[in-house]
């Protein structure tokens, strides 16, 4: 009688894994996303690059860093979606306004879009 019921146990373990598959996402956008801005120096500053930086994964979430002259001054997570080619991501738990951008192809590269076509982060 255990072994019945160590084998239904068994059969069950295995039927519930095979129903909670997760879709696999392929989405262009996975991956890393960067924007590069160097600020000049000035009689009281010395030159500072500030570098924004999107780590964009398969379970439309993700990771933001702000990094001045390489080290890290913010980061938080994020969550993206996609609907009629425009990239959604919002910033929970942050006061950071939601960004839509499009991806585009600039010169061989891919890059991402603002609304009025701006540059917003291109992909490593």
């Amino acid at each position: 009688m255990k072994k019945l019921f160590s084998l239904l146990g068994i059969v069950a373990i295995v039927l519930a894994s095979n129903c909670s598959r997760i879709p696999e996402n392929n989405d262009e956008v996975i991956g890393i996303w960067t924007d590069v801005e160097v600020k000049a120096a000035s009689t009281t500053a010395k030159q500072q690059t500030i570098r924004q930086e999107w780590i964009f994964n398969d379970a439309y979430l993700g990771r933001y860093h702000e990094k001045t002259n390489g080290s890290i001054t913010f980061k938080t997570d994020f969550k993206w979606s996609m609907e009629d080619n425009v990239y959604t991501i919002t910033y929970p738990g942050t006061d950071m306004p939601e960004e839509h951008v499009s991806m585009q192809s600039v010169s061989g590269s891919s890059v991402l879009a603002d609304a009025q076509g701006n540059t917003f982060a291109t992909k490593e």
